[in-house]
């Protein structure tokens, strides 16, 4: 099992959060018209990405662990379709779009990362990112 003491020192873990937040922020400007569209599927889709991060962290082993940022994946896939969505359907800005699509690429990036060094069964160390480094 990783060295982790927490998912959340996980730096995917923690973009996700953020990306969540953007996507809270920016749904609320959606349409009423939305609310049980667009809305609701991206809040929902964005919270399962960090939510099985969290989860597959927090299981016993790594074995156990490696199966979840595959569903986050999928669930990342699911809020950039949306995104896109979003900006074809002309609720979300070009440049809201593009930043989004920025946060998932780098997420996409991450979450590889994390599946790379679960299957090489090593502790994810390098997707951590220490209290001392978060102060710089």
């Amino acid at each position: 099992m990783s060295s982790l003491k927490s998912y959340r020192e996980l730096i995917v873990w923690q973009k996700s959060i953020e990306l969540t937040k953007k996507i809270y922020a920016l749904t609320q400007l959606f349409p009423k018209e939305e609310m049980y569209g667009l809305t609701s599927q991206l809040r929902r889709a964005s919270v399962s990405i960090c939510c099985n991060i969290a989860e597959g962290q927090a299981r016993n082993s790594t074995g156990e662990f490696k199966q979840f940022p595959g569903i986050s994946k999928g669930s990342l896939a699911e809020v950039e379709t949306l995104v896109l969505l979003s900006k074809e359907m002309h609720v979300l800005k070009v440049s809201d779009y593009q930043a989004l699509s920025d946060n998932c690429e780098e997420i996409n990036k991450l979450l590889n990362g994390l599946l790379k060094s679960l299957a090489t069964n090593h502790s994810p160390l390098s997707t951590i990112r220490r209290k001392n480094d978060q102060s710089k």
